[in-house]
């Protein structure tokens, strides 16, 4: 018989849960792994909230296991490291992001490329590669994770806004490295202004790219144009804007969840113009060859990045003065902030203040 989510390992836990796919939140008391050899134990002090948190605790991706405690963008301090552990001591500030865990010893992880490994472990909701259980995320009072999996937190990169970096920051930087959009002067499209959008922008620019943020949206110009200094917006329900664009651009990426045309901001691309797809919507998007072939243009992906390219991207941002722009929430208004979320009410992530809101019964309050 399965073990209840509090008693399967020895160690006390507390935090948030949805456990039903009405994705409403309450208090959950759990349990995580004692501390191995190669472990850092933490208190998380902040945890941001991507908008994968809600489709898990809606499970409309149908693959959440209940109780599920979100949470892959978090930062924390030091409490505990094993014996091996060579790299942290306590008190350091750590971050954790999307990944907990991988096989090690496959060719991606040997190319640092951990993200795409058949056994990859999620940092929530997800089974644990090492022994079977279902992890728990950032929504909680402390986590435990091998020390390969925990990133340095760079001294200048302040805490809660720079939590969503972890998510927003690699899964933009990642593309625009990978498919060589990362030259300066070079003409970088970013189709969607919201959690993602927003960091895209602001590290395209950082990288020295002349940037054009795409938006259904025409009251987000100013916040484009003054707030993110991106140098051009183009209305994309605007067909003779998007016309005058045709022809303009070395890539794009799109940041964009919600079902939408691509064709149009194919044709936008240079010749040899790449369009990278790190939104993914429900519905297939329609893809006719004649732009391609016509244009040799690609159409790419990515995910996230592996946990070197993670620590690369936050001293990048960190040298750069990037974070997110957030609102931050105690835990208590977990709900509300999902509601809003789905009415993309925030401008442009929530980031949970953990460490000041989560309040474990106190006899669980001595061991973190």
């Amino acid at each position: 018989m399965a073990k209840s989510p509090e008693s399967e390992h020895p160690i006390k836990a507390y935090g948030y849960a949805a456990r039903d796919t009405s994705g409403t939140f309450s208090p959950l008391t759990f349990s995580r792994r004692a501390t191995r050899d190669k472990d850092v134990r933490f208190k998380v002090l902040y945890c941001g909230i991507c908008h994968s948190d809600l489709h898990f605790a809606k499970n409309e991706w149908g693959v959440t296991t209940y109780p599920v405690v979100p949470g892959h963008e978090i930062v924390g301090v030091v409490t505990e490291v094993g014996s091996k552990v060579k790299t942290f001591k306590v008190g350091e500030t750590v971050g954790v992001g999307c990944l907990v865990g991988s096989c090690r010893s496959c060719q991606s992880c040997s190319n640092n490329l951990e993200q795409f490994c058949p056994k990859m472990t999620f940092t929530y909701a997800f089974p644990n590669y090492s022994d079977g259980t279902i992890t728990y995320g950032g929504y909680s009072d402390h986590m435990v994770a091998d020390e390969h999996f925990v990133l340095h937190w760079p001294d200048n990169l302040p805490l809660d806004s720079g939590a969503p970096l972890l998510c927003a920051g690699i899964t933009t930087y990642s593309p625009l490295k990978h498919y060589g959009l990362d030259k300066p002067g070079m003409k970088i499209g970013i189709v969607g202004l919201g959690g993602l959008g927003h960091v895209a922008v602001k590290i395209a620019k950082a990288l020295g790219a002349e940037v054009t943020v795409f938006s259904t949206t025409p009251d987000k110009k100013e916040e484009a144009l003054d707030g993110l200094k991106a140098d051009h917006f183009i209305v994309s329900k605007d067909m003779d804007q998007m016309q005058a664009a045709t022809g303009t651009l070395d890539g794009i990426l799109d940041t964009v969840s919600a079902s939408h045309p691509i064709v149009p901001f194919l044709n936008i691309l240079k010749t040899d113009g790449k369009l990278v797809l790190v939104g993914m919507p429900g519905v297939p998007h329609e893809l006719p060859a004649f732009p391609l072939v016509l244009g040799r243009k690609i159409v790419g992906g990515s995910n996230i990045g592996g946990l070197k390219e993670t620590q690369e991207m936050l001293d990048f941002c960190a040298k750069h003065g990037i974070t997110a722009d957030i609102e931050v929430i105690p835990i208590d208004y977990v709900n509300t902030a999902m509601d809003r979320l789905l009415k993309s009410d925030v401008r442009y992530r929530f980031v949970i203040d953990v460490a000041n809101s989560i309040k474990a019964p106190s006899e669980l309050r001595s061991r973190v």
